[in-house]
């Protein structure tokens, strides 16, 4: 596609329209996964699996979403985009879903549970051979680490830790010193586990476990001599959790956030969790006590951290209740004997992951660090996880003498503490660590290599729209590329540069990089098709991506489709413009994918009669991403790699007929049952009748098997 003018002036301005609740979206975005939850075809672990993974998803929610509605609602607004109606709207949705969350749990996956022999059982449940194996279990491993805080006014309510799990108990009769002081507060430390299994001996032949809160209630007495244990509750306080640093204002942004991380655990107050039946007194008494409005109070019938629940499916081995092992296939273009250089000299590589492993990528890194005529390898980390082969292999180069310089993202939410421990073991070996740009995250994913190859030096590359984390590659599709080509790995260096010295960026040859021009270009892209199809041009926008919150883009696209554009937009999560609205966006169709994995790769297509351009990115199209991230995209040139993402990552899509979901013009979704899209060219009656995540593991695991069979 041949370059956008700058300023286009649409010829057809879109009309006023609003936009949908980005918060109510991402509440809707965890519907759609719970959903998975509820399918009898699912594999019943997999079904707990993902309501775990809703209930971490409204953890990380209340931690950074919550607090400006809640603030706003305690303050009594009723103007701005924080207000009391708003915090009202938002409590009453995660009510509602919160509750359909333990309807699942209690009226079904329990249930279904106990049909294969295993169950969690309460204290009432319990036998006498049972109960004397939970009480020497208190009696060895939970008591000794409990202290329970009577309060007084020497004994002020405790500090409780975001998300940990705590009893209050209202006591009868008096203390040691003739006092009444009734309500004490048991703190369970986060080292012992929240399931317990039960051994053979007491098990009956079936797979029991025992829930910690249930051992601890069962011997509430027994902590308490000498007093009439009354009213009590399991409770769990969530709490505002993003990290405010004034980087302008500090000296070392590295030693300012871990001192922020010890202050994270007890950030403002935005949601209490109790037992259902819970007393209204208790309940009062700790809304008052974490400053809450009774909105916040969340009274659930079972746990109170659903996430948790993830040890149940970690300790079972239950294979016929999982989903089938998937074994990814060695990326299928890469010869595993030869040298990557050799192979990237001849042309590009794409890795579809987790479809292909991302052990390509590795292997990349390794070569790059056993070779002796490699010279300097530089690295963006934003999520690579505390435990790490890439950060090993680093190390190694910087023992091999290589020059190594890695950009590392503190501010990475909720990975701080892992990235400020390998920015420092790295710094201690010798590597050249810096932090990015003041003010920004470098969210942007880059791996380059230089190599002395006679008497010149030659850049390899490797950009991908996801982490340098092997555990969620493995779960997460994101595409891979390795590259030679001169232009974009002279774009790469030139990005690393900026980075570490803060210089002048050059005009970049093909990437665009935020926040300087990608926000721009994408728009300039877009309204130059508005102009195309103005003009009775054939045009198409198809673009996939995690998120679609800005309003500039947003408006953009709007345009474009008034003029005429077909766009479909593939969004997972989040997303702000309502499509299919009479009049503004007939044009636009958004669909979200919700499959075994994580859709998490960024493709931007436009075509513009037969001119078509197709662009990579680590950005969502988000104004944080666009303003306040470094980010990029970069053209995927190669016509054959170019139709392999168009087949894989956007036509595979439209077709999808299982996962997938469509917005509506008033802001619901509905899941597809069928292929909405068989009427294009390029339909395929393998992709509809699957969903486009099975029928590429499908296709992959084919290839894999040939490889495999080609070579013995």
């Amino acid at each position: 596609m041949s370059p956008a003018p700058a300023n286009p002036s649409p010829d057809v301005a879109a009309p006023a329209f609003t936009l949908l609740d980005r918060d109510h979206s991402i509440l809707s975005f965890n519907e759609r996964v719970l959903d998975w939850a509820h399918r009898k075809e699912v594999p019943l672990i997999e079904r707990l699996r993902y309501l775990c993974i809703v209930s971490s998803n409204l953890d990380e929610f209340f931690e950074v979403r919550a607090a400006p509605h809640l603030i706003a609602g305690s303050a009594g607004d009723h103007k701005g985009t924080y207000t009391v109606e708003s915090f009202q709207r938002l409590a009453e949705a995660a009510h509602k879903l919160v509750a359909r969350q333990y309807a699942l749990y209690n009226d079904e996956l329990m249930p279904t549970f106990a049909t294969h022999g295993i169950r969690i059982i309460s204290h009432g449940e319990r036998n006498p051979a049972q109960r004397k194996w939970v009480s020497e279990y208190f009696e060895r491993e939970v008591r000794p680490l409990l202290i329970p805080v009577g309060l007084d006014p020497a004994h002020p309510f405790p500090q409780v830790a975001n998300k940990s799990l705590n009893f209050i108990v209202r006591l009868g009769g008096k203390d040691a010193f003739g006092r009444e002081n009734p309500i004490q507060i048991v703190k369970l430390p986060r080292v012992l586990p929240r399931l317990i299994r039960m051994p053979a001996k007491v098990s009956e032949g079936k797979t029991l476990f025992v829930a910690l809160s249930s051992v601890v209630r069962a011997h509430l007495s027994s902590m308490f001599p000498g007093r009439e244990v009354g009213d009590f509750s399991q409770f769990r306080v969530t709490r505002h959790s993003d990290l405010a640093v004034d980087e302008e204002d500090v000296k070392n942004l590295r030693t300012a956030l871990r001192q922020g991380l010890q202050h994270r655990h007890y950030g403002q107050a935005v949601r209490l969790e109790v037992s259902a039946s819970c007393a209204e007194s208790l309940a009062s008494f700790l809304l008052a006590q974490f400053n809450l409005p009774p909105e916040a109070l969340y009274r659930v019938h079972g746990p109170v951290n659903l996430a948790r629940l993830t040890q149940l499916a970690d300790l079972l081995d239950e294979p016929q209740l999982r989903f089938p092992p998937y074994r990814a296939s060695y990326p299928v273009t890469l010869s595993s004997g030869q040298s990557f250089f050799e192979q990237l000299q001849r042309g590009d590589v794409l890795i579809h992951q987790p479809f292909e492993s991302f052990d390509g990528v590795l292997a990349f890194l390794r070569e790059a660090v056993q070779d002796p005529q490699v010279l300097a390898i530089k690295q963006t980390i934003y999520r690579t996880g505390a435990d790490s082969e890439m950060m090993d292999l680093l190390r190694e180069a910087v023992r091999r003498g290589k020059e190594v310089t890695v950009v590392v993202e503190l501010k990475a939410r909720f990975d701080e503490e892992a990235n400020i421990n390998w920015a420092e073991m790295l710094e201690s070996i010798g590597a050249q660590v810096v932090y990015g740009v003041v003010g920004l995250k470098t969210h942007a994913k880059m791996l380059l290599v230089t190599r002395r190859e006679g008497k010149q030096m030659r850049r390899y590359g490797h950009l991908s729209t996801g982490n340098y984390n092997p555990r969620t590659a493995r779960l997460y599709t994101d595409i891979s590329h390795l590259t030679a080509d001169p232009l974009l790995t002279a774009d790469m260096e030139a990005v690393f540069v900026h980075l570490a010295s803060q210089s002048r960026l050059p005009k970049l040859n093909r990437m665009w990089l935020a926040p300087f021009d990608l926000h721009k270009n994408v728009i300039a892209q877009i309204d130059a098709l508005g102009l195309a199809a103005a003009a009775g041009q054939p045009t198409r926008i198809v673009a996939k991506m995690n998120a679609l919150t800005d309003d500039e883009i947003i408006a953009s696209l709007v345009r474009a489709g008034q003029n005429g554009v077909k766009i479909d937009l593939i969004v997972r999560g989040a997303c702000t413009l309502p499509a299919q609205v009479p009049g503004v966006t007939d044009n636009i169709r958004v669909r979200s994918v919700i499959g075994r994995f994580l859709e998490h790769s960024r493709v931007f297509y436009f075509r513009n009669g037969e001119d078509e351009s197709l662009y990579l990115s680590s950005a969502d199209w988000m104004n944080r991403n666009m303003m306040r991230r470094v980010e990029l995209a970069w053209p995927v040139t190669d016509p054959g790699l170019r139709q392999r993402l168009i087949d894989e990552c956007l036509v595979a899509y439209l077709h999808d007929g299982r996962d997938a979901w469509d917005l509506g013009a008033d802001g619901t979704y509905t899941r597809v049952d069928h292929d909405t899209h068989s009427g294009e060219a390029g339909s395929s009656p393998v992709v509809e009748a699957h969903g486009a995540q099975a029928a590429l593991m499908n296709r992959y695991a084919s290839r894999g098997h040939l490889r495999d069979a080609s070579s013995n």
